[in-house]
């Protein structure tokens, strides 16, 4: 009767939505030469942030420098226009031009102030 039961209980549990993970997709870091100690902290907050929010999917985590280039701001909106959160660790000493028709948001929840997050302009 056993065999049968865990038999049933695998076929229903495999008609059953599978719960959404937080899952952070971390783009760029192992160019950014960022202190592996400062990517963990980041990383922590970031994780707690989002599961604060209570945020279940995916988010992207972009390690930029001063220079963005084509292919990562298309991967930006691209991200952006899935409805998932794109956050970006500022590298250097000033952000990258965010992609056309977008514009990065300081996160001041974050004591070093190097991490901005990919809003939507609005058109006034």
């Amino acid at each position: 009767m056993t065999g049968l039961l865990h038999r049933l209980r695998d076929r229903l549990s495999s008609l059953l939505p599978e719960p959404e993970k937080l899952i952070v997709n971390s783009v760029g870091q192992q160019e950014s030469e960022v202190l592996p100690e400062t990517i963990q902290a980041v990383m922590e907050w970031l994780f707690a942030s989002l599961m604060n929010a209570r945020y279940c999917g995916q988010a992207h985590l972009f390690w930029l420098h001063t220079q963005a280039e084509p292919e990562q701001n298309q991967k930006l909106q691209h991200c952006h226009r899935r409805g998932e959160p794109v956050l970006g660790y500022r590298c250097g000493t000033r952000m990258p031009a965010p992609p056309s028709g977008y514009y990065w948001r300081l996160m001041p929840e974050y004591a070093s102030l190097r991490i901005y997050q990919l809003e939507t302009k609005d058109d006034d």
